[in-house]
Formats: structure tokens, sequence, C-alpha cells
């Protein structure tokens, strides 16, 4: 079998009414009108002589063109080649920019849709899913947490967490960094509304300096939280390793991080209780299983992270969190940026492979490749030029 063909796609869909930022950024006021002005992402098409089509996903945040344009650049590399050999492929691609220090962002994510793609066509090719090419199917049933209850004001906060209880969810996730007072605050009313039973997680989204991350988590230390994502930059190895050993809240990183360099440094100077990295951001499955075996040698957990993603990302999530035994919940991208737009990219591309979903837990169909179906129409009508 051979690739025949490679297409970066790249799908925006504007979101029609402003929104203020629905997570901690830098400079809210300033970015929110560009970081949140649409839905975005790039696919991967790639085509095989045997009739084979396999997609994956970039994980962008910017200029989806950007990451379409890089992976059709790298289409002379691919073309002709097995897409079975998934890690020569890889090495091909990394060895382009290896050497012009290229180890994170709009490569690394190119790359990590290209890899998602190639397992798919694996998977296809051999008629069974992806997870069982990772090591099988370590998760029969799949723990899953919504995700998330985001920046909308005290009533809607409350309302999405009943909606996820209502929806059968026993774990869920909220957004904070809003402001230390506001943040504790928000904390305990949603603790107070879905009760002691529902195990609840806080995401900071990096919007704390290292006092103030402090200071937040040893209030949270009041409220069960089963741990505390994000709550300084990304690169402050030495913040982390205080919180680690300060709090007694497991600390969880990771989403920021690209390849298993940066996230062995965040495990062994950050002293990170918990890893969390994208598989459409940080190398695809054929790097994030060399990832899990960095953290499993730490007896660190490696958990997926979906974001707002498309489905295509949280498909591929689905497989690893199913493959990896360390991989103890799942997160399930349940809310949107806009809570008066969907996100088609999410809903619409197509369904997602489970089989059913039951008292907080996701059972996978056992369909080949990713299980996907794509929606032609939904990549026609969001498609950029």
């Amino acid at each position: 079998m051979k690739i025949t063909n490679v297409e970066g796609i790249s799908l925006a869909v504007p979101i029609k009414n402003a929104i203020k930022a629905p997570i901690s950024i830098p400079h809210a006021s300033e970015l929110e009108k560009v970081v949140f002005q649409e839905y975005r992402t790039t696919l991967v098409k790639i085509e095989t002589d045997e009739g084979i089509t396999g997609y994956g996903e970039c994980m962008v945040r910017l200029a989806p063109t950007a990451t379409r344009d890089i992976v059709n650049y790298m289409k002379p590399i691919l073309i002709g080649k097995d897409p079975t050999d998934t890690e020569y492929i890889w090495e091909l691609l990394f060895g382009a920019m290896m050497n012009r220090g290229h180890y994170q962002g709009f490569y690394i994510e190119a790359i990590s849709g290209i890899d998602v793609a190639l397992w798919d066509i694996k998977g296809k090719a051999l008629n069974v899913p992806v997870y069982k090419l990772l090591g099988g199917n370590s998760h029969p049933k799949i723990w899953a947490y919504a995700s998330s209850i985001r920046f909308r004001g005290m009533e809607t906060m409350l309302a999405t967490a009943q909606n996820f209880v209502d929806q059968g969810f026993t774990a869920m996730k909220m957004k904070i960094g809003q402001g230390s007072e506001t943040d504790v605050m928000a904390v305990a009313a949603v603790r107070e509304h879905v009760g002691k039973d529902i195990t609840l997680m806080v995401d900071a989204n990096c919007g704390y300096d290292v006092k103030t991350a402090l200071q937040v988590g040893k209030e949270l230390e009041k409220y069960n939280i089963r741990w505390y994502e994000e709550p300084i930059s990304p690169d402050d190895y030495e913040g982390y390793r205080r919180l680690s050993e300060s709090l007694n809240i497991p600390i969880a990183a990771g989403e920021a991080h690209f390849l298993r360099y940066g996230l062995k440094d965040l495990i062994v100077k950050g002293k990170v209780d918990i890893i969390q990295p994208n598989v459409c951001r940080a190398g695809g499955f054929t790097e994030c299983l060399k990832i899990h075996g960095l953290s499993s040698s730490f007896n660190v957990p490696y958990l997926t992270h979906t974001g707002s993603s498309s489905a295509v990302c949280i498909a591929a999530s689905l497989h690893l969190a199913a493959a990896l035994p360390d991989c103890f919940i799942f997160e399930d991208m349940q809310s949107d940026w806009s809570k008066d737009q969907k996100n088609p990219l999410r809903w619409d591309l197509t369904s997602l492979p489970i089989k059913s979903f039951k008292e907080g837990f996701i059972e996978l169909e056992d369909k080949p490749g990713l299980g996907l179906e794509i929606n032609e129409d939904v990549i026609q009508k969001h498609r950029l030029s």
C-alpha cells in the first residue's frame, strides 16, 4: 500500500456575536476578539492506492491555514511511502526541521495531524480499531468527565454543572483564573451545588503567578478537588515544583507542551502529578506512545487532553485513553466557547465511535481505524480557501 495524496484542510466557523474570553488568557480584553472570533481546525486527509483514506487533525489555536500549508508542503516526502511505516515517516518529518529548533508549535501540530491520519489508515487496513494497535483495550468502559464549566456568571455556571449531572456525568471540570476571591467563591458554589459525590477538577489555563496559585490552591484544598490544572505558565518548572511540593491537591499540566522533551522537563523539573498532552498537538500517536513510556517510568499518569477541537481530535484521544492503562479518566468536551452558538466542527463533522454512555462511563465501538464517517458537507461549508 502506498500514499497517493496528502491534503491539509483548514476549517473555520465565525462566531457571530462577539464573546468575552470563556477561559483565562492574558490581556483578555485585547486578545479575545482574535482568539475567540471563530471555531477553527486543520484536518489532514491521506489517500492510498488501495482506496483507504485516513483522517487526522492538527490542533490549532490561531491561523489554521499556516498548519495546512505546512502539511501540503510536506506532501512530496509522503507520496509513495507505505502509510503503515509510521515510525519511519515520523522521523522523516521531524528530521526536516529538527536541527532548526522546531520542537514545538505549528510544525509539530502539522506532524501530529499527519501521524493520526496514518494510524487511521493502518487500523482500516488491518480491520481493527486504532486502540487495538496502541496496545489493546485497557478500559472496556472509560470513565469520562464533562469539560468544562466556563466563565459565564454564577447562575449559568451552576446551570451548566446541573446539566452535566443530568446527562449522567459523575465528574466535571470548571474554569478558574478570574481572580483568587472570585475563583474560590465559584468553586465553593459549584461544590455545594453538585454535592460531595461528584468528582470536581479545576483548570486555571495558566492564569496565575506562583504566589497566587499557591494561595488559591490552599483554599481549594477545602473542596476535595481531584486536580489543579495548569495554574501557572507552562515553562515555569520551578514554580510547578513549588506548587507540587506545597499543596495536597495533585498538579496537572502538559496540554501546552510538545514532544517527549518538553514533557520530560515538566515531569523531572516540575514534579507534576499528572500530564495531559494532546495527541493532535504533541506529535500524534507515534510520539504520544513514547511520552507515555516516559511518564510511566516516573509513575506519573497520562491523561488525554481534548480542548476546543473538532470531533477528529476527540476520537483520537478516545482511542489513546482506551489503550493507556493509567489513563483513569477522559476529558469529554461538552461546552463550546459561545454558549449561544454550537461548534459544528465538534458536533456535526462526524459522530464519535461511542457505543454507549452510561453512569459516567463511555464504551467504544470496535470500528476499524478511528471509526469515523466524515461529513463532507460540513467540510465544504466551512473550508478556507
